[in-house]
């Protein structure tokens, strides 16, 4: 069959030889297609292909995007995950926006590969996107490729932190909500409250690094947000509703409302905002709440003013017509405290005044109101803040900062009054000397309060005639605070002391 001569081969007889072996094969194929079942066939080729074909060190997880007729969470945690993994060697990108969007979104486009390493182990994504067919919808899903060994740790921790990251990345990006009965509700709101709650966007600056308070202070307000917030288990385990209670008092114009748009941002919680006044009843009332979001704010302003808190123990004939349409106490505690206080997580309550005094005792204590913060008045170290935030200066470079710095610890002035000066002009200079001034005059002014409200009271001691004389040394300011004070002692509810510089 194979010619040989000498030891090289011709080019003829090359050619003889190939015409042969060729001929040889097709009978042969041909033999085996008639004699040989296709069944048959299958199983062996197979066989030679698992044979020949070396053994691949990896596997490949596909993740759809949807899981049965849900949305795969694993899809959608991937996408956000992988944002944060393209880098300069990824060639092909998306990018997009939409109206409400403060940022651009990028993504990976299809068929583009990235590399993620995760304990030392390596893992590729490539984002696969299928044509679409007789009017279907595109396919998307990842494919996910690691080595064999890998396989446990992959499906279990790998996903898992994939999972977790993408929580945190979707908090960070999450736009903060502002609600209120008061807001038009519109069908553009992308909320998920109820009822007829409307929301704006959040878009207080304020945060814990602006906020001109004590930094210990501060710290304490901090930490406790953040034991809070991983005390899920804990709350389950002890019985108790996954709430928390923050009151908030203090003179007007120390920022009880910048804290609470420091801790929304800082937690990335909606804030519902409500107006007692505009409450019917108890009724009224618990429909509204129940109509707010878990991960939220629910904040009352002026609480000792803005709704007939009664007394729950005045339950005559007479106090009933009376409260009969209106938001009584024991409504709002009924619902902070009570059995409908278990409905929804992560809610925290804050309620805000200027006069603590004047809150009935139930409402202050632990389970309803469990941290009280004193929003005083400026110190040296918050206007030390306040010259960072407002004219860029540490506070410690400039000659009239330490300064002010001891006539503000040494006087009563509000950090709203204080940021007001530093507005006054551009020149840091002809501020900080504004600010000098300012705080002078409101020290002299103080120490005249307080001399006047000393000899009145000594004209109070010395006068032995009726209550409408002792009255009449006094200003009317003082004969308005005297007769107060006899009402609130007439109600039983004892003046608090409350040191208006501690925490």
């Amino acid at each position: 069959m194979f010619p040989y001569s000498g030891n090289s081969f011709s080019p003829s007889s090359l050619f003889s030889a190939y015409a042969s072996l060729t001929g040889f094969l097709m009978l042969f194929r041909s033999m085996i297609h008639d004699f040989v079942p296709e069944q048959l066939r299958t199983y062996l080729s197979s066989l030679l292909d698992r044979f020949f074909t070396p053994k691949s060190k990896n596997i490949t997880v596909i993740i759809d995007e949807n899981f049965g007729s849900n949305r795969n969470q694993v899809f959608d945690a991937a996408e956000l995950y992988l944002r944060s993994k393209i880098g300069p060697e990824t060639e092909r990108i998306r990018v997009g926006k939409t109206p409400k969007q403060k940022h651009f979104t990028i993504t990976i486009e299809k068929g583009e590969e990235i590399v993620d390493s995760f304990e030392g182990s390596e893992v590729r994504w490539n984002y696969v996107q299928s044509e679409k067919e007789n009017d279907q919808q595109a396919k998307r899903y990842y494919e996910l490729t690691f080595e064999k060994s890998l396989r446990e740790k992959v499906t279990g921790s790998y996903l898992a932190h994939v999972v977790a990251e993408s929580e945190e990345i979707k908090r960070s990006l999450r736009v903060v909500k502002l609600y209120s009965q008061d807001v038009y509700v519109t069908d553009d709101d992308d909320g998920c409250a109820g009822g007829n709650w409307g929301c704006i966007s959040l878009e207080h600056p304020s945060t814990f690094d602006t906020l001109a308070m004590d930094p210990v202070a501060k710290k304490k307000i901090v930490d406790d947000l953040d034991r809070f917030l991983r005390r899920r288990e804990f709350y389950k385990r002890v019985g108790k509703a996954w709430k928390r209670g923050y009151l908030l008092y203090g003179p007007p114009g120390t920022g009880k409302s910048s804290l609470i748009a420091a801790m929304a941002n800082y937690l990335k919680f909606d804030v519902f905002d409500l107006e007692l006044s505009s409450i019917y009843d108890n009724g009224e009332l618990k429909r509204v709440l129940l109509s707010t979001t878990n991960r939220s704010i629910l904040v009352i302003e002026d609480i000792d003013c803005s709704a007939e808190v009664r007394d729950r123990e005045a339950e005559d004939d007479q106090e009933s017509k009376t409260n009969k349409g209106r938001v009584t106490l024991s409504g709002i505690l009924n619902f902070i405290d009570g059995l409908w206080s278990s409905f929804g997580d992560e809610r925290i309550i804050v309620f805000t005044t200027n006069h603590k005094d004047r809150l009935d005792p139930a409402l202050l204590r632990p389970g309803r109101m469990d941290m009280h913060i004193n929003m005083s008045y400026c110190t040296g170290l918050g206007f030390r803040t306040l010259v960072s935030n407002y004219l860029g200066l540490d506070g410690l470079n400039h000659p009239l900062c330490e300064e002010i710095e001891r006539l503000v610890d040494s006087t009563e002035v509000t950090p709203a009054e204080l940021a007001e000066e530093l507005m006054q002009d551009d020149d840091c200079d002809v501020v900080l000397r504004g600010v000098v001034s300012f705080v002078e005059k409101r020290k002299v002014e103080r120490s005249k309060a307080r001399e006047s409200v000393s000899i009145c009271k000594e004209v109070v001691i010395m006068t032995d005639d009726d209550d409408d004389e002792k009255y009449s040394y006094c200003t009317n300011g003082m004969r308005n605070r005297k007769k107060q004070a006899g009402r609130r002692k007439g109600r039983g509810r004892g003046t608090r002391n409350v040191n208006a510089r501690s925490y």
